[in-house]
C-alpha cells in the first residue's frame, strides 16, 4: 500500500509541474502587473482544469512507458467519470479526485492491455487503442457506483476541510508539522494535493468556482493564502541556516569538501523553494534534527497565521514566488522578520545538537566511514570523464549493481525512484560518493536515491545506458 500510494505521489508531480506557468499568467495579468485579462483568465484555464490535467499526468506516471496512450485514455476516462456522476446526483463534485482516480485507473489498465491481440477481423482495436475503450467501458460503471455512493466520503472530506480551515493556529500548525514528516515516504504531495487543490471554494467575478488553497489565493480570495505563508520563512531562511550550522559543526579538515554541497542546497531552497537536498543531508543520518526542523515548520506557520499574513506560491514558497505574489499578498513584509528569528533559531538549535550529541550530519562522519572519500568533493566529476551525465549515470548504475538490477526506474522532483531485483547489491557508499544526498528504502523492493532538481536528466542518462546494455545482450 506504500508502495502504491508513493505511485501516485511521484505521479502527481508531472501535472504540479504546470503550476508555475498558470500561477504566472494569472499574476502577470492581474490589474497591478500588466493588466492583460485574457493572460490571466489563459492561467485560469489550467487551474479550473486540474482534474483532467491531474488524470492525464498520472496516468502517464502509472504506465509502464509513459504512453501517450495512457495519457489519452486517462483524459476519457475522467471525462466519462465526472459525466455519469453528474447526470446521477448534480450536487457531488470530486475536484481533483477525479482525475486521480480515472489516472489511476487508466495508467493499471494500459499495463494491462496495452499489448493485448485480438482475431484479425478486430485487430485494428488491439494493442493500446484498446486502451481508451476499456477505460470508458470502466469509468462507465465506477460513475454509476460513485454517483450513488461518493456522497458520503464528501461529506467526510467536506468535514475535514472544514476543521482544517476553521482550526485557526491548530490547523495550520498541524498541517506544517505532517507537510514535512510525511517527506521521508514520499507521500507528502498526496497532502498537499488535498490543501492545494480541493479544499475551500471560491467564486470569481466570471462565475467559475475555484478549489484549493493555491487557486483561491492567486484569484483573490481573501481567506486563502494561510496555509502557505508559513513555508516562507522556512525554505527561504531556515534551512539555509540549518545548512550553515552544520557547515560551522563540520570537521575542519571536511569543510572545503562539504561547503560547495551546502552552499548549493541553501541557495536552491532560498531561490526556488525546493528543500529535499537539505533535508535528506541530514534525515537519515540525524533523525532528531529532522524532528526538530518539523516542528519548527510548524511554529512558523502558526506564527504567520498569528500575524495575519496570506501569502501564496505557484511552486514552492522561494525568493521567486514570493516577489511573484508580493503584490496580492497579505501583511507579506511580517514574513521578513519571522524568517530571521527563524534562521537564528534553525542555526542555533542545529549547531548546539549535533555538536553536543555528536550527530553524524555532512562533514562529522567517523573517520573510518568510506562513504566520502577524503580527496573526493560529493558529485564532482572525475579527472577526464566525458559528459558529466553520463559519467554519473555509470557510476550510479555501477553502485545500483547494474542494469540488470534494475526492474523499474522513474523519478520525481529530486529524487530516483527504483524497483530493484535485489535490493542487497545495491552500494550506498558508492552512491553517496557519485553525488547522491540521501538514500531510502521502501518495503521489500523500492529505493529512491536523492539526487537533487537536476535528477530528470540523471534519470535519463541511465535509462540511456540501460538501453544500450539491453541492445548490447539482444546481439551477443
Amino acid at each position: 500500500m506504500l508502495s502504491f500510494l508513493q505511485r501516485i505521489g511521484k505521479s502527481l508531480m508531472f501535472p504540479i509541474a504546470t503550476l508555475p506557468a498558470a500561477a504566472l499568467l494569472v499574476r502577470l495579468g492581474m490589474e497591478d502587473f500588466f493588466d492583460i485579462p485574457f493572460m490571466t483568465a489563459a492561467g485560469n484555464g489550467i487551474l479550473t482544469n486540474l482534474s483532467i490535467i491531474f488524470a492525464i499526468g498520472i496516468a502517464m506516471g502509472f504506465a509502464k512507458d509513459g504512453s501517450g496512450g495512457a495519457a489519452l485514455s486517462g483524459a476519457i476516462g475522467v471525462l466519462v467519470l465526472e459525466e455519469g456522476i453528474k447526470a446521477i446526483n448534480n450536487d457531488i463534485d470530486m475536484g481533483v479526485f477525479s482525475g486521480i482516480i480515472a489516472g489511476v485507473i487508466a495508467g493499471m489498465l494500459y499495463n494491462r492491455f496495452y499489448d493485448i491481440k485480438f482475431p484479425e477481423f478486430l485487430s485494428f482495436f488491439g494493442g493500446k487503442r484498446f486502451v481508451p475503450i476499456i477505460t470508458s467501458l470502466t469509468m462507465v460503471a465506477l460513475s454509476f457506483v460513485l454517483g450513488h455512493l461518493w456522497i458520503y466520503p464528501q461529506y467526510v472530506l467536506d468535514a475535514t476541510a472544514n476543521w482544517i480551515l476553521n482550526a485557526g493556529e491548530l490547523g495550520v500548525g498541524v498541517y506544517g508539522v505532517l507537510n514535512r514528516l510525511l517527506i521521508p515516504v514520499g507521500l507528502h504531495h498526496v497532502l498537499n494535493t488535498l490543501i492545494w487543490f480541493d479544499f475551500g471554494s471560491f467564486t470569481m467575478e466570471s462565475g467559475k468556482v475555484v478549489k484549493g488553497e493555491i487557486n483561491r489565493f492567486l484569484n483573490g480570495d481573501p481567506n486563502a493564502g494561510y496555509f502557505l505563508a508559513g513555508f516562507y520563512p522556512v525554505m527561504m531562511v531556515g534551512l539555509p541556516a540549518a545548512c550553515l550550522a552544520m557547515y560551522a559543526a563540520a570537521k575542519k579538515h571536511r569543510k572545503s569538501m562539504v561547503g560547495g554541497m551546502f552552499l548549493s542546497i541553501a541557495l536552491t531552497s532560498f531561490l526556488t523553494g525546493v528543500t529535499e537536498p537539505i533535508e535528506f543531508s541530514f534525515m537519515f543520518l540525524s533523525p532528531l534534527l529532522y524532528v526538530v526542523h518539523s516542528l519548527l515548520t510548524g511554529i512558523s506557520m502558526v506564527a504567520a497565521y498569528m500575524l495575519d499574513i496570506r501569502h501564496g506560491f505557484g511552486f514552492s514558497a522561494g525568493l521567486i514566488d514570493y516577489s511573484l505574489n508580493f503584490g496580492i499578498a497579505q501583511n507579506p513584509l511580517m514574513l521578513l522578520p519571522i524568517g530571521l528569528v527563524l534562521g537564528l533559531i534553525y542555526f542555533l538549535v542545529f549547531y548546539y545538537l549535533i555538536v553536543r550529541l555528536d550527530l553524524k550530519t555532512p562533514g562529522r562522519e567517523d573517520e573510518d566511514e568510506d562513504f566520502v572519500e577524503e580527496s573526493q568533493a560529493v558529485g564532482q566529476p572525475s579527472e577526464g570523464s566525458e559528459n558529466d551525465d553520463d559519467r554519473k549515470a555509470s557510476d550510479y548504475l555501477k553502485a545500483l549493481g547494474g542494469a540488470e538490477n534494475i526492474k523499474s526506474l522513474d523519478y520525481c522532483t529530486t529524487r530516483l525512484r527504483l524497483q530493484m531485483i535485489d535490493r542487497e547489491q545495491v552500494d550506498e557508499n558508492a552512491l553517496k560518493r557519485a553525488g547522491a544526498r540521501g538514500v531510502m528504502k521502501v518495503g521489500g523492493q523500492n529505493l529512491q536515491v536523492v539526487v537533487g532538481t537536476s535528477v530528470e536528466f540523471l534519470a535519463e542518462a541511465i535509462r540511456k545506458r540501460m538501453d544500450e546494455k539491453d541492445t548490447d545482450n539482444r546481439n551477443e
